[in-house]
């Protein structure tokens, strides 16, 4: 008897922990519910974005692997928010991560926000940009030094400023 209700008690617990990522997926995230300095109604990013973009941005889509030309970019200068303009991060800050997205070690001060997602099941580090909310990417703890973080982003998210 002991046995078998200890098993239920298990079996009630690891359904309680598998329901949290898909009910955070399904009531969205906080900042989402948040008013962004920047922001514009559905209808207003539709009209201004393209659809990749809304997709990417408004919608937290991931564009394809090497799929942005933003890559390939190596110039000088500074990556933007494709949504509002807001200054992300330096190309200082640029390197190849293999990875297929355009890859940061450091953001520029106060340029993003970041949240948890649950979208894979699993909780990741969402960016955000801090002043649309526009989603640009995740970031991950194996990144080069200074800071060992890999800020990998969207290139559909993101403009480029040459200096």
């Amino acid at each position: 008897m002991l046995a078998s209700k200890n098993r239920r008690s298990f079996i009630s617990w690891l359904g309680a922990a598998a329901s949290v990522p898909v009910l955070a997926a399904c009531g969205g995230s906080p900042a989402q519910a948040r008013a962004w300095p920047k922001g514009l109604s559905d209808a207003q990013w539709k009209a201004k974005l393209s659809k990749t973009q809304y997709w990417v941005l408004r919608q937290a889509g991931t564009e394809r692997p090497y799929s942005s030309p933003l890559n390939k970019e190596h110039r000088k200068g500074t990556f933007a928010c494709a949504g509002c303009g807001n200054a992300l991060y330096s190309s200082a800050t640029k390197f190849e991560s293999g990875t297929g997205w355009p890859s940061f070690w450091q953001p520029l001060r106060g340029a993003i926000v970041t949240d948890t997602d649950y979208k894979i099941g699993v909780p990741r580090t969402e960016v955000l940009c801090a002043d649309c909310g526009g989603h640009l990417g995740h970031v991950f703890n194996d990144g080069p030094k200074p800071t060992g973080k890999r800020y990998c982003m969207n290139g559909a998210a993101m403009v480029f400023r040459a200096a």
